[in-house]
């Protein structure tokens, strides 16, 4: 708890949709330190956003679990390889599909891919997220909006339409939601907008999945220092972020990937419709 870097941390900004390997400090993944038991053994495991931050922290420690994972990105190729290399090193299959999954097609493409190589999914990680600042609701563009919704939202239901098919009784969803789903930030509007969405998603998804025992949660990450902060926050949000966590710090992805391995397990047999906070001490209702 008193390891990881505290705020204030140094002045920076970059690009969207954001490289792991230029902030400072290096966020933590898990790359030396998670250590597997075997508890994913055989799975296979689809992950979007999976080139850096939280996505890559899971992929790190589903592999280090035994299972083979295909790491979904946008176009972040040199962290998607860097997240490729660590699942290799610990013995598993990787697969490397670049994308936008605010398209249909693609959406569609991932699995087509997937079961191509693997022939299932056992476990559908929902991670990829865009999110941007704005102080006034006219300041959002009307394409911006939508543009969040695809990405967040309606990829996560075309994801999970298109994978069933390919799921067994006892495969796993876990969808990435937010603090904001509860606690909805305003300058992040629409991105805590369909946070909530994700939420009501995925209880509802759990519900109607149930008779065919496949299970779905969501993880409400609280402040995580990923690329997706340097790359759609103003430099003193950045500067300061996660300070007001009653930890006084941002978490790192990989104190957020051991909660994804418990809900793709079949160690959470009769978990499902649920959403779990990894969030510094702040509560949720």
């Amino acid at each position: 708890m008193t390891d990881y870097p505290k705020p204030p941390f140094p002045k920076q900004s970059q690009p969207v949709p954001g490289a792991q390997m230029k902030m400072d400090p290096y966020p933590d993944c898990g790359e030396q330190s998670y250590k597997g038991s075997g508890r994913l053994e055989g799975k296979i495991a689809l992950i979007t956003g999976a080139d850096s931050g939280i996505g890559r922290a899971v992929a790190i420690a589903f592999a280090r679990e035994g299972a083979d994972v295909v790491v979904a990105y946008l176009n972040e190729q040199e962290d998607a390889q860097e997240t490729a290399r660590w699942v290799e090193q610990a013995g598993r299959q990787c697969l490397l599909l670049p994308g936008d999954v605010g398209q249909k097609a693609h959406c569609q493409a991932l699995v087509d891919k997937t079961v191509e190589r693997f022939g299932r999914i056992d476990i559908l990680v929902n991670n990829a997220a865009f999110q941007m600042t704005h102080e006034n609701i006219e300041d959002i563009p009307d394409e911006e909006w939508v543009m969040t919704f695809d990405v967040n939202i309606t990829a996560m239901f075309r994801l999970c339409q298109a994978a069933l098919k390919h799921m067994k009784p006892g495969s796993s969803i876990i969808n990435t939601s937010s603090i904001n789903s509860d606690m909805p930030k305003p300058t992040l509007l629409a991105y805590a907008t369909t946070k909530g969405a994700i939420a009501n998603f995925t209880a509802g998804l759990a519900q109607m999945l149930g008779p065919k025992n496949i299970r779905v949660n969501s993880v409400a990450p609280g402040p995580i220092w990923t690329p997706l902060i340097v790359s759609t926050m103003p430099e003193e949000d950045v500067q300061n972020f996660g300070s007001q966590t009653p930890l006084g710090r941002p978490g790192q992805p990989a104190e957020v990937a051991p909660i994804y391995v418990l809900l793709a397990s079949d160690e959470a047999s009769y978990i499902t419709g649920q959403r779990y906070g990894v969030t510094g001490g702040k509560p949720m209702l």
